[in-house]
């Protein structure tokens, strides 16, 4: 039997306060050379500000860190980067303006002399994005990059400082499964070299997966630790919520009434999409499956009038014209972005700012009606369980999950009849998942209208009455009842089967 190896970086009885509140009480934490260590949590647990005070983002008000056993202090990331300790963060840390090989090189550049050996690290950022499965243009600005794209920069980056302890935050929230893979080989690599590794995710299928051992936390305190082949992902749930959660999925409301809310007939995006026909029914959950790149979020941009587009829009039998995002709204559509911290929130302004607005200011004569706003997010916090310390806070500053919430307090804030929720719960916990997934079940019993665009199979599977699945710009084949199943999804997705497409989607295939 091979020996425990000593933890290379630890935290012992670690505290961190933001002015008089607690929100790390005494972890006890180890990371050992050649390990991938699971730390797990709902939003709001503190595993990002337990990441920050080991990566030198943060120090801890009370307890220690400890590196190879001796008690340190990094004065910064870029004390801590030196010392081998490197943090990817779930919000990109690049500068969009420069390229992706500058960014790789940022701070760490290679000369020739006095002068900068370009050649040298474009050929080495190459190099990596080629292990990475991510071959791109590395004279690119990273502005040029999708969002998949720049997480494999981000990697990139972490790997060419050589790092001795390397901590992951969310690291696949962004990625397909195939990119995953590529991720999980280098995860193997950097064990293989006696790299220790820090690693979250709400993705508990891929905790199981990679992970030796995993560390729970709850409401900033430690709630378990334990050898990974001993912790079922449900185990893993029940642990991070404090409560069982055998229903994740609540009943599906009743199949949909046969009034045709929406109907969308040889829709195109140009670039995107072709000749998409399409209806939604009252009170239906219509999902959107695909691989990522298939075109789903470019259709709903579209229809929304965020994208040039051309085809038939009809609203309840009339034909309708959406140029923009308030033509879609005064038609009852409302649409919740997948990119919340990009598009959907400013992070730097306040709660009751993000709600009300973008035109959704409450007026009082030629005066912002403040109270009524007040008003509004007092409601929101209720009917959504937003969970913040104080209501003046930064969105910045809340929880992945209680962020997600309030995007869509302000998505339902025009009280829209036909909701659009594109990767409604990317990133974000297991606890939060459950009531958003509730939510939407009551939004289609109130008679809404509703579609899922998600990447998340189980999700698909276990919300929604009807399945529409794109592939390459094109819908794939429709799928409904208890046909919803994974296989069929995929086989759609990957081109294998084109059984069971109504007469309405040949049509899109021009048959």
């Amino acid at each position: 039997m091979t020996a425990h190896p000593e933890p290379i970086l630890e935290a012992r009885r670690a505290s961190k306060s933001f002015g008089p509140v607690e929100v790390l009480h005494g972890i006890g934490f180890a990371l050992r050379p050649g390990e991938v260590h699971a730390l797990i949590g709902e939003n709001g647990a503190g595993k990002s500000t337990l990441m920050k005070c080991l990566a030198g983002y943060q120090p801890v008000s009370s307890g220690e860190i400890l590196l190879n056993g001796e008690p340190v202090q990094f004065a910064d990331s870029e004390a801590a980067e030196k010392a081998g300790v490197v943090l990817i963060h779930q919000e990109f840390n690049l500068a969009e303006q420069l390229s992706a090989e500058e960014n790789i090189f940022l701070g760490r550049e290679m000369k020739r002399g006095l002068f900068l050996d370009r050649k040298a690290m474009r050929a080495k950022a190459e190099e990596l994005l080629e292990e990475l499965a991510t071959p791109v243009d590395t004279r690119l600005p990273v502005s040029k990059l999708s969002v998949s794209q720049k997480q494999m920069v981000e990697i990139a980056k972490a790997l060419v400082r050589n790092a001795r302890v390397l901590i992951m935050d969310e690291p696949t929230a962004v990625l397909t499964s195939r990119e995953a893979e590529v991720l999980f080989t280098q995860i193997d690599r950097l064990k293989a070299a006696g790299v220790a590794i820090l690693y979250t995710s709400h993705k508990l299928d891929e905790i199981a997966r990679i992970a030796d051992e995993v560390t729970v936390l709850r409401d900033g305190a430690f709630v378990a630790n334990g050898k990974t082949a001993d912790m079922s992902p449900d185990r893993m749930a029940e642990l991070m919520v404090g409560r069982e959660l055998s229903d994740l999925f609540p009943k599906k409301s009743p199949e949909a009434a046969n009034e045709v809310v929406l109907s969308v007939r040889d829709f195109e995006v140009p670039g995107h999409v072709e000749t998409a026909s399409f209806e939604l029914k009252r009170g239906e959950i219509l999902g959107f499956a695909g691989l990522v790149g298939a075109g789903r979020t470019e259709l709903m941009e579209g229809i929304m009038g965020l994208r040039p587009a051309s085809g038939t829009i009809s609203r309840n039998g009339s034909a309708v014209r959406i140029r923009d995002a308030a033509e879609a709204t005064r038609h009852g559509l409302a649409y919740l972005t997948e990119d919340r911290k990009g598009r959907g929130l400013l992070l730097d302004y306040g709660m009751r700012e993000n709600l009300t607005l973008l035109g959704l200011d409450r007026f009082s004569g030629i005066f912002v009606d403040e109270a009524a706003e007040e008003a509004a997010l007092d409601a929101a916090i209720r009917r959504f369980d937003i969970r913040a310390g104080s209501k003046t806070m930064k969105v910045g500053n809340l929880s992945g999950g209680n962020q997600q919430k309030l995007l869509l307090a302000k998505t339902m804030l025009v009280e829209p009849e036909i909701v659009i929720l594109d990767e409604p719960t990317r990133g974000i916990d297991i606890g939060t998942k459950q009531q958003i997934y509730a939510f939407i079940q009551e939004l289609a019993r109130e008679g809404r209208a509703v579609i899922v665009i998600s990447s998340e199979m189980s999700e698909v599977i276990g919300l929604c009455h009807r399945v529409i699945v794109m592939r390459s710009g094109r819908l794939a084949g429709e799928i409904e009842g208890r046909e919803i199943t994974e296989e069929a999804i995929v086989r759609r997705a990957m081109g294998l089967e084109t059984t069971g497409v109504s007469a309405r989607e040949g049509a899109v295939h021009g048959g």
